[in-house]
């Protein structure tokens, strides 16, 4: 099938050619001709990277009329990057559109000049949740002539604490718009929302059901805990033109594994909640240009990433809701192309694997860490691979060569090869010279199969014990509050409200870890009592009372009286109810 036969206008067309669109893919072939022949609501399954933002663009951009000057479509998405990805897509796809106009609206952005664009008028707004809350408050979104909504990535909009939102922009919409709903898992949560505000959907699947992409080859490579960053160099040595995202758990272990390997002479570089968003813009330009090959970075951090052409995600870290493996593998190998889904993990995440194995439906590939030799000979054939196929400018050389065979004229053929080889290829050699092969552990002897499968199925929540018995960072406080998962809080929706309980200027937070029943979070030292006195006050979390206090250090008893009274306060509240 051709994108002429789907039934796109001339004007569309002529802008998709130009952009390389050739056959329309899975998703495309599917929602396109339903778009443009009924006004239905679609769910959709499909992966970041399958084409889905054409399969919806294109039909809106269609039936979107560019001579009424309001808002027709609005399309909402769960960070800054994708929502600005996709307001530029729509607006290469409408080049040759007379009067169409796209506007993307997002927090960090100066609000004032998305104010002026939206006085002027604009037919499809890309907008992020709480950004497009704002601008309704201001009374300068007006959504009443909206027949289409879009959520895209709506599992993400949920993970980041967006249902909220959500649930009033959808209410303050035309009930008689037909909604579109892309995702790439179905949690129940999506499925709430489909039967709330959705007539009959029609679901559409490109791929499989909670399933990464197809085309992606999952590797599953178990170390020791302590060689796990020596397995990562080695990796990244062995795949010469590797250009992907190292995640990582929390935003410490992220900065620390950058600067090591910056340390080591990689081109990488760190992305986490720390930054500011000048510092994030500034690393998201140079990966993109791929003056970075390996951006290590946070879920959070990563969410909404466009970047197309990745050859490798690396599980420095297992996720701890198994869902996100999909989110993070599917962003290589997509658009067609093959990739490499990398888990690195030591034995007590055995438990945590196989768990990924049954929910995302997929099997990993074991593999043993390369050796030095390996890693050697796939960088010699790299280089040699480069020296064939490097374009030779003779207007520019050829005037040196009578000088270069004169000063290389003692040199026999097998001679000059080894020095030119030596000269590029030295340091692999000296460094893996010696290089152990690093030895893959075994299971603990002794140990009966149910302590080890209690040892796993504990494995996340010991870490997570340590990490809270560590002390802040420099510069930092540490605090307890009594809201956990168990609560719904995400960390979005803790820093949302801290910032709508804290008078002025917004706070920095620091690391998040959330429990099941409470959670620590870190801020500047400096606003830490200010906003303990604030929470305190008479803050609510989803109908339940904010208290929150210091955090004192490695005292475990300290934190059993917080659990006991955070329990007690729990079985008040279900008294009072």
């Amino acid at each position: 099938m051709t994108f002429q036969e789907l039934g796109l206008s001339e004007d569309i067309l002529k802008a998709i050619g130009e952009l390389g669109f050739e056959k329309p893919m899975p998703i495309q072939e599917k929602v396109i001709p339903i778009l443009l022949e009924k006004n239905v609501d679609i769910t959709g399954l499909a992966q970041t990277g399958t084409g889905k933002t054409a399969a919806f663009g294109l039909p809106i951009i269609q039936q979107v009329d560019a001579r009424v000057n309001k808002t027709q479509v609005l399309i909402l998405s769960p960070t800054r990057e994708l929502c600005m990805q996709i307001a530029k897509d729509l607006t290469n796809y409408s080049k040759y559109v007379s009067g169409l106009r796209v506007l993307a609206v997002y927090g960090g952005a100066h609000i004032v000049g998305q104010i002026n664009e939206l006085k002027r008028g604009v037919q499809i707004i890309v907008a992020t949740p709480g950004r497009l809350m704002d601008l309704m408050r201001r009374k300068v979104a007006k959504l009443n002539n909206v027949f289409r909504v879009v959520l895209d990535e709506a599992d993400e909009m949920l993970n980041m604490g967006f249902l909220d939102d959500i649930n009033e922009i959808l209410a303050d919409v035309p009930k008689e718009r037909n909604t579109l709903l892309f995702s790439a898992t179905m949690p129940k949560e999506i499925q709430a929302i489909a039967r709330k505000y959705m007539v009959d959907p029609i679901e559409i699947v490109a791929g499989t059901r909670n399933a990464g992409a197809e085309n992606v080859k999952h590797l599953l490579y178990t170390v020791h805990a302590k060689d796990k960053y020596y397995a990562l160099k080695r990796l990244a040595d062995f795949y010469p033109m590797i250009y992907g995202i190292v995640f990582c758990r929390t935003r410490r272990e992220t900065q620390e594994i950058a600067d090591k390997l910056i340390q080591d002479g990689y081109n990488a570089d760190s992305l986490h909640g720390d930054l500011s968003q000048a510092q994030r813009d500034y690393v998201m330009q140079k990966f993109r240009i791929r003056n970075i090959r390996l951006l290590v970075a946070t879920d959070v951090a990563a969410r909404g990433l466009d970047v197309n052409d990745l050859t490798h995600v690396i599980h420095y870290s297992l996720p701890d809701d198994k869902q996100v493996y999909t989110h993070r593998s599917g962003r290589t190998g997509r658009i067609g192309k093959s990739g490499i889904s990398i888990a690195i993990t030591h034995l007590r995440e055995k438990f945590g694997v196989s768990q990924i194995e049954k929910q995302i439906g997929i099997k990993f590939i074991k593999s043993t860490v390369p050796t030095g030799r390996e890693i050697c000979e796939k960088q010699l054939f790299n280089m040699i691979d480069k020296m064939e196929n490097v374009k030779i400018d003779h207007s520019q050389i050829d005037t040196y060569l009578p000088v270069i065979y004169k000063k290389l004229e003692w040199l026999d053929k097998e001679e000059l090869i080894k020095r030119f080889v030596s000269l590029e290829f030295n340091r692999f050699l000296n460094y893996y010279r010696d290089a152990d092969k690093l030895s893959e552990p075994t299971e603990e002897r002794g140990r009966g199969r149910r302590d080890r499968d209690r040892g796993e199925k504990g494995r996340d929540s010991r870490s997570r014990q340590r990490d809270n018995d560590g002390r802040a960072e420099q510069g930092y406080t540490r605090i307890f509050i009594n809201l956990g998962k168990m609560d719904g809080l995400v960390p979005n929706g803790l820093i949302e409200m801290i910032n709508k309980n804290v008078e002025g200027p917004k706070i920095p937070v620091g690391r998040i870890d959330l429990m099941k029943k409470f959670s620590f979070f870190e801020v500047k030292s400096d606003l830490a009592k200010k906003l303990i006195k604030a929470l305190n006050r008479d803050t609510h979390f989803r109908g339940s009372r904010v208290a929150v206090e210091l955090a004192q250090g490695k005292d475990t008893q300290e934190k059993k009286a917080f659990t006991k009274r955070v329990d007690g306060a729990r079985k008040k509240r279900k008294r009072r109810f």
